[in-house]
């Protein structure tokens, strides 16, 4: 079994695969104080939730925006998976065989989540596309048809926005937005917020999907496929008219393609 993990600023997703098939998968807050024993204490406990045995894993691979993490989750798997592994963990970076060139100015600097999702994508659609990555931020990530990630941009996230508001303003709350506003216009400040984040970032969505599309594909950008990932992918995409795929479990379909590419053994 492979126990596939991606470590974001807010939060950790994981997932275990056997034969290829994702039999159980987890997102949880990313806790930066976390020892690799306490890791061992909660991700052996969730196994044992799902009916799958510590002593089944096999395969290890990471994907890390969060150095200090990245270093625990690597002592947790030498500590408590080095005598049973194919090969050993995988860390990813830009200079991991993941089936993709980074073709960027500076490559080191392109995230691992970022490499992964476009590796997952670029195996199912093998065109120009875009992913959208609804996370702490918001990334585009841009592979051209010949299967280089060429970069994107990035804007502050959904969460972290509204947390400046409530944070820097002095009478605007800290709201909820998975409900849909009856109407765009906000009669309260409540349904303002509701509507400036729904809409607002679906505006921000469209439009840059406008315009990478033009470089991506400057004959035909309506060409350009465009996937959706991450926590908010689902809530913002009813007010887009570009995201048409959503896969939220898309990082974890990209790690399993890397691990397979290698690790052979």
């Amino acid at each position: 079994m492979l126990f596939a993990i991606d470590v974001g600023n807010s939060h950790t997703v994981a997932g275990v695969f056997k034969n290829n098939d994702l039999v159980a998968h987890w997102r949880l807050k990313s806790d930066r104080d976390r020892t690799a024993d306490e890791l061992a204490i909660r991700y052996h406990a969730l196994f044992q939730l799902a009916g799958i045995s510590s002593e089944q894993i096999n395969g290890f691979i990471l994907s890390s925006v969060v150095p200090s993490l990245e270093a625990v989750w690597i002592s947790y798997a030498e500590k408590y998976y080095a005598e049973q592994l194919r090969c050993r963990p995988i860390v990813v970076s830009h200079r991991t065989n993941s089936g993709i060139t980074v073709r960027t100015k500076h490559p080191p600097e392109v995230g691992a989540d970022r490499i992964v999702n476009s590796v997952a994508a670029w195996e199912m659609y093998h065109r120009n596309l875009i992913v959208v990555d609804f996370g702490t931020a918001i990334t585009f990530d841009c592979v051209n048809n010949q299967g280089e990630y060429v970069g994107g941009t990035i804007h502050p996230g959904i969460g972290i926005s509204l947390d400046a508001l409530a944070g820097r303003t002095a009478k605007l709350p800290r709201v909820s937005i998975d409900c849909p506003p009856k109407q765009i216009i906000g009669t309260t400040t409540v349904s303002a917020i509701h509507s400036g984040m729904l809409y607002g970032f679906a505006g921000l969505v469209d439009r840059m999907v406008d315009l990478l599309s033009r470089e991506l594909d400057p004959e035909d950008g309506q060409r350009v496929k465009v996937v959706a990932t991450g926590g908010m992918a689902r809530l913002i995409q009813p007010y887009t008219r570009t995201i048409t795929v959503i896969n939220p479990l898309l990082t974890l379909e990209g790690l399993l393609l890397i691990y397979e590419r290698n690790c052979n053994g």
